[in-house]
């Protein structure tokens, strides 16, 4: 329990970090599309993140060396999977906010969270009965955070769904190989993969020029360097040592994180009715942890 404590705070300021990295992907998409986004911020995380492998890798209390041909593959195939997946999700998300708020787009990214146990159906953990009530909860939550009244629901909307599907697969990569390598060396090489994975579709569909990167480079800066390089790894450190339901509750404050920071710095403001999905969809997150918290206790 004294080791979660200590780490508890750690996870906290990442889901601060990942919060306020709404507004930055908001100002950033004014200036270049989501691939160019992406690959720029993730190429930067990863290099930025690459120097300091040595003192992250002291920090995470995680000294090994992947000597063995299979450390070496499973470190290489889980960051490039990582990689794909999240530069997948992450210019989904970075095109959403085109067209939702960064409040909207926190609470609907942060539905991974009820995901995640329910993709556990696929691998023979089926949920508890407060998961799937925290799936009807998360529901109602949404038609009043999305819907507007319309026969269907906006591209931005259905964009952020797609979105916070990939984060749950990307979550239960992370699970599968953190604990096999190196994860300050498998959060570098997912950025890289990432960058580069962005990199195609921004050559061929967006073609940016240097002059709109610059013009963005303050919330390039701040996604790349900050939300990439230090909030992903932090996340890959701190989870060793916190037991996953509370790790993912303490993660949950992303979206609480991202509704202030809106407000605050973009002066965005949500109605009742999307304030009232905002706080249903976080009843959601609580309940659907709830379960596995009683199942590790066994």
């Amino acid at each position: 329990m004294k080791q979660e404590l200590k780490y508890l705070p750690v996870l906290a300021l990442t889901a601060l970090i990942w919060g306020v990295a709404f507004v930055a992907q908001s100002v950033g998409g004014e200036h270049v599309g989501p691939f160019t986004f992406n690959c720029v911020r993730s190429l930067l995380g990863g290099a930025v993140l690459l120097p300091m492998i040595p003192l992250l890798g002291r920090l995470s209390g995680n000294r090994r060396e992947e000597a063995a041909p299979a450390d070496r593959k499973n470190l290489w195939l889980g960051g490039a999977l990582c990689g794909i997946i999240l530069g997948l999700a992450s210019s989904l998300q970075q095109w959403a906010l085109e067209y939702a708020s960064v409040g909207k787009a926190g609470f609907i990214t942060a539905l991974y969270i009820v995901i995640v146990p329910v993709l556990g159906i696929f691998f023979h953990r089926m949920p508890g009965a407060q998961v799937w009530l925290a799936v009807v909860v998360a529901v109602a939550g949404l038609y009043l955070l999305c819907w507007s009244g319309g026969a269907a629901l906006g591209p931005g909307e259905w964009m952020l769904f797609g979105c916070s599907a990939l984060f749950s697969l990307h979550i239960l990569v992370i699970d599968h190989f953190s604990p096999l390598v190196d994860g300050v060396k498998l959060s570098c090489i997912q950025f890289f993969v990432a960058g580069l994975f962005c990199a195609v579709p921004t050559l061929l569909f967006e073609k940016p020029a240097v002059s709109d990167v610059l013009a963005a480079w303050a919330p390039i800066l701040y996604a790349g360097a900050l939300s990439c390089g230090v909030a992903y790894t932090l996340q890959v450190v701190a989870q060793k040592h916190v037991e996953p339901t509370l790790a993912s509750l303490t993660l949950s404050l992303e979206s609480v994180f991202s509704v202030l920071a809106g407000w605050l710095l973009l002066h965005q403001t949500l109605t009742a009715r999307e304030l009232a999905g905002c706080a249903l969809v976080f009843c959601a997150i609580v309940l659907a942890q709830l379960p596995s918290r009683k199942k590790v206790k066994h």
